[in-house]
Parts: C-alpha cells; structure tokens; sequence
C-alpha cells in the first residue's frame, strides 16, 4: 500500500516539465475532444515526465505514447484521458481494476478519481520500477499484483470498471466475470487485422458494447516475465 498526498513541489518540474506544460497539454486534449473536467485534472495534477526516463522526460507532455523498456510503451495523453474517461462514464465508479501497469501513469490517473485503484502487471520489472515512482508520490490507494492480467484480480472483484492497456483478440471472459453490473470495461481488440477500443457494459441481462474507434496498444500476452 502507498501513502497519499498532494504533490510535491519538487515534482512540479521546470521548463518543458512545469505545469504550465501540463496545462498546455490539457488545453490540446480539451481542443482534441476530451470533455470530461475531473478527468482533465488529473491530468494536471500527475507528473508525467516522473513516469518516463530521465532522458524522455523533456518530451513528457507531448501527446505522444514513449517507451518505457521492455518493449513497453506509456500510452499517448489523449489515449489516457479518452479511456480515462470511458470507464467513469459521467459516473462515479469507486473500485477500478486497470490490466497492464506499464510505467503507473494510467493508475495513478485513477487514484486521483476514484476511491481505489487494483492494477496488476505480467512484467516484474515493469511492476517494481511502477510501485517505486508511485510510492514516490505518495499514492495510497493503489494496489499493485504481479500477475496474468487474463486472469484480472478475482479477490477483489466485482469492480466498477476495469481498463484494460493491451490490445487481445477478445477480452477475457475472467475479466467480465470480475465486472459488477453497472460497470464499464474499456480494452483494445484485435478486429479484422485492426485494433477498435471497446466500450463494453454489463448490465442485468448481459453486455453491451461500444465502439470508441480505431487505436494502436501493444499485444496481450499471457503468463508472468
């Protein structure tokens, strides 16, 4: 568990890592469609050049995805607020389950939203260099699992929401198993040869499913690294 609490001014930054960077960038999202305020803050509020390394940190509030080792990637902004913004739905969801922890930039998006992030990662390395620069920031709402992320968090289920940050040929019936009614899953899928960002809701009866367009995320894959 990671503690909480305002950012630090340190992690304000300076010159293209300031907030008025992250502002700048804020007013491109808000240009680029993204509606929602709360989600928008956030973004303000979370250092992103703190989740990049130091090399790419000047490069941080581009609205570009960066790598971030292991093939990984750290999601481009708009993608993060667009999914952001799917999964709270212009609801309140409170427990959030977010597959593929990669840098920790999407959870720590979450913490400042909701009232408990769950996020499971298949790379160790990945996971331990996330739960560093999250314990950094004093998060403690963020609950991080080395694990499969097919197989979701099924201890801590029903959830909210859940978003999920690779692209799979289907989402995995584990983790609509793990979705409460009422709740929205947000993933990438393969669809004839081309990724589309799902929307998909469980509701009394079943699931209903949105297309949000057309994305480009690294691959799901199975079992721990």
């Amino acid at each position: 568990m990671i503690h909480k609490h305002k950012l630090r001014d340190e992690n304000r930054g300076i010159g293209m890592t300031s907030q008025g960077t992250r502002d700048r960038l804020v007013q491109t999202l808000r240009r680029e469609g993204i509606k929602d305020e709360r989600v928008l803050k956030a973004i303000t509020q979370v250092p992103r050049h703190e989740f990049v390394d130091e090399a790419l940190s000047s490069r941080a509030y581009e609205n570009t995805a960066l790598p971030i080792g292991q093939r990984q990637t750290i999601s481009q902004p708009w993608i993060v607020a667009r999914m952001t913004e799917a999964v709270l739905d212009g609801g309140s969801p409170q427990k959030i389950l977010e597959v593929g922890t990669g840098s920790g930039y999407q959870a720590a998006i979450l913490a400042h939203l909701v009232e408990k992030v769950f996020t499971v990662e298949r790379i160790d390395e990945l996971l331990k260099l996330a739960r560093r620069r999250l314990h950094g920031l004093r998060l403690n709402n963020i609950y991080v699992r080395h694990a499969d992320g097919h197989l979701g968090w099924p201890s801590q289920a029903p959830f909210d929401g859940i978003m999920v940050t690779a692209a799979a040929q289907s989402v995995p019936r584990e983790l609509l198993d793990q979705l409460g009614v009422g709740g929205q899953l947000v993933a990438p899928v393969e669809k004839n040869g081309l990724q589309r960002l799902l929307a998909i809701r469980r509701t009394d009866e079943g699931f209903e499913e949105t297309d949000l367009g057309g994305v480009v995320f690294v691959p799901m894959l199975s079992g721990l690294a």
